[in-house]
């Protein structure tokens, strides 16, 4: 079941502006096509764009901080359409996935359509204006799947191509791309990370047992899946009192799982973040210490450029983002377990919804079964209200 799409953002925090806003609107205009600007959308489109969110979800581990796009270039000739060129963002310094495509097709380019599911930038960062590099390579027509709502694109990739006589589409397989790249996405909107809370509970909602043991609650199926998110952090944060209590790592291990690793090596570990302070010979350590309010705790992390958070507990450490809304996904690990009782630890620890109306009501996008466990998916649906700042000292 897929999640729902979201919309672009801005870089950095205090990046919105009127220009990210408006490239926010991500459909296929009905203008005539063939001298420049916008055109709709064409049969055989969906299928070259889905090619290209494959590309793109092979290098999703290794782009960050850029954003992981998937590029195919298609030429026609009496025998019909065909792929001349394919590529994937490469890590950061390397080639963008336009680049990579545009080379592997070479002078086949000439005439040809480029299929990219992000609008190709416009400025020059670590590498060159890849809108400047499609128009060099002769391409006749680009087909966007969502604009990049970084500012210093932000619509101005597909201005410079309509500008220079390219035919563009944009708005095809928008939902799948949106999906695709939800925390680049939303880092660029509001310049705070996407945050995912990962809860293993009990059927009864406990995360512990009186004595605060917690080990296992959860079965391997359940927590190879866990290093598997963690795989997708840039950052993995957890409350100072689950350091004191579990002494966690927060590191990804692979245990062989190319799904984790995969063929081209083992993946850079995430930043780990704490929330007070660590003991200096705990396993988090070296840790990026933080405190405050949970929206300040966000911007800072969005201004070190990361894009994904992973919140691991502790169950003040939920309660606060999630009373705040400012959980984006709620991953649930469900044991066919009872603790039975309440003086086992909950998931949340803190003043809940005062009735059943107040309750927090999201909506289901995934529910997979992971050896005896369940994996639970939930989203958002309406924004919670705020509270005050982090506990440093969660208990």
């Amino acid at each position: 079941m897929g999640a729902a799409t979201r919309g672009p953002g801005a870089q950095g925090a205090g990046a919105q502006g009127a220009g990210a806003q408006g490239a926010g609107r991500q459909v296929a205009s009905t203008s005539s096509p063939g001298a420049g600007g916008e055109a709709g959308e064409r049969a055989g489109d969906g299928a070259y764009l889905d090619l290209a969110l494959r590309l793109a979800a092979s290098v999703r581990r290794r782009t960050s901080p850029n954003p992981w796009v998937g590029a195919v270039v298609v030429a026609e000739d009496g025998r019909g359409r065909s792929v001349v060129g394919s590529g994937a963002t490469e890590p950061p310094g390397g080639r963008h996935a336009e680049i990579v495509a545009l080379q592997a097709a070479g002078e086949a380019a000439a005439g040809a359509t480029l299929y990219v599911t992000l609008e190709p930038c416009a400025h020059t960062g670590r590498t060159g204006p890849c809108a400047d590099a499609v128009v060099a390579a002769g391409i006749t027509r680009v087909v966007v799947g969502v604009v990049d709502p970084d500012p210093s694109v932000a619509g101005r990739g597909l201005a410079r191509l309509g500008a220079a006589g390219v035919e563009v589409t944009v708005g095809v397989r928008a939902v799948e791309v949106a999906e695709q790249l939800a925390p680049y996405l939303h880092q660029r909107r509001t310049g705070r990370p996407f945050v995912v809370l990962k809860l293993a509970t009990t059927l009864d909602g406990r995360i512990a047992a009186p004595d605060g043991s917690a080990r296992w609650i959860t079965g391997p199926a359940a927590r190879a899946d866990g290093h598997r998110l963690r795989a997708d952090a840039d950052a993995v944060l957890v409350g100072a009192g689950t350091v004191r209590a579990d002494d966690p790592a927060l590191t990804v291990r692979t245990a062989g799982d190319a799904n984790v690793g995969g063929p081209a090596g083992p993946l850079a570990q995430p930043l780990r973040v704490v929330l007070g302070r660590a003991p200096a010979g705990a396993r988090v350590q070296p840790a990026l210490e933080l405190s405050g309010e949970p929206a300040t705790v966000l911007d800072e992390l969005g201004r070190r450029g990361v894009l994904q958070l992973l919140v691991e507990g502790g169950a003040r450490v939920a309660h606060d983002l999630h009373a705040a809304g400012l959980v984006d996904r709620y991953v649930l690990y469900l044991a066919p377990a009872l603790a039975g009782g309440d003086d086992a630890r909950p998931a949340f620890a803190g003043a809940g919804a005062p009735d059943v109306a107040s309750l927090w009501r999201g909506r289901m996008v995934e529910v997979t079964r992971l050896g005896d466990d369940l994996k639970v998916v939930l989203e958002p649906t309406a924004t919670p209200g705020s509270i005050g700042a982090f506990e440093a000292e969660e208990g």
